[in-house]
């Protein structure tokens, strides 16, 4: 009689327990939209672009609007200043001015009266001194290396740039020589299509950027993993712009390798 009074009483309590289940709404608020600016100086010739736009709710598409009407200047510590020209909406571009290694660069940006700036020191150039193709020792297919030697005596920053068949391949591949300071530095890419879902071809052209780039600029690329910096997440990368922009502004050196697919 006891385990049919048990019995009865666990099938009622079964029965209970949809009604006693509670739908949990989160309660995702909208953020307000950030500014996010964009842009390189290089030494080699321009022009350069500093681009502008807004960042949207993560329940929105990844279309980020374009920012007009912005007043853009760079100047350098050798007494040079442009004032660059918006030519297309939100694409801000210089038309003198050239990179300089070793130079400070500073970015300011005014907008419905509030002023952004970005201080960025260009390192010297690195170059690349080979490019090959190598078994991928923790799977299968080949992996793309390329070695180049830090310069001692300093704390160096590195952004490799990837394309395939003159398309930038999207990813975040960055270095420094914290552990390599004086030595030779390898570092592998993958050897895969642009989608990363099949391995390349012969005849695919592959083309290699090494970006010596200063601390702050690291930092952003380094917080930016998988986001591409233009979130509205509490994960936002490090910008290295004032006054709560989004973004990053880089005075680089970059060198170029390239290759062909066997």
């Amino acid at each position: 009689m006891k385990k049919l009074t048990l019995l009865i009483l666990s099938i009622f309590l079964l029965f209970l327990l949809p009604s006693c289940q509670k739908v949990i709404e989160l309660n995702l608020s909208n953020s307000t939209p950030a500014l996010v600016i964009q842009g390189n100086v290089y030494d080699h010739q321009g022009p350069y672009a500093i681009t502008i736009s807004k960042t949207v709710n993560f329940t929105n598409t990844n279309t980020f609007p374009t920012v007009s009407n912005a007043t853009v200047t760079i100047n350098d510590d050798a007494g040079n200043a442009e004032t660059l020209n918006e030519t297309t909406a939100g694409t801000y571009l210089t038309s003198k001015l050239r990179g300089t290694p070793g130079r400070t660069y500073t970015l300011t940006v005014t907008l419905d009266g509030k002023t952004y700036t970005s201080i960025s020191t260009m390192p010297n150039p690195v170059r690349i001194d080979t490019i090959y193709l190598k078994k991928n020792i923790f799977g299968n297919g080949d992996v793309i290396d390329i070695n180049f030697m830090d310069p001692p005596n300093a704390d160096n920053y590195y952004r490799i740039i990837q394309f395939i068949n003159d398309t930038l391949k999207a990813g975040v591949n960055i270095a420094n020589d914290k552990l390599y300071q004086g030595k030779e530095i390898s570092y592998s890419l993958s050897a895969t299509t642009l989608s990363g879902n099949n391995p390349l071809k012969k005849g695919d052209k592959i083309a290699i950027q090494l970006e010596c780039i200063d601390k702050g600029v690291f930092e952003y690329f380094r917080t930016s993993r998988g986001n591409n910096g233009q979130s509205a997440s509490p994960a936002n990368p490090v910008s290295n712009i004032t006054n709560g922009a989004l973004g990053y502004f880089s005075a680089c050196t970059v060198r170029q390798a390239s290759m062909t697919f066997p």
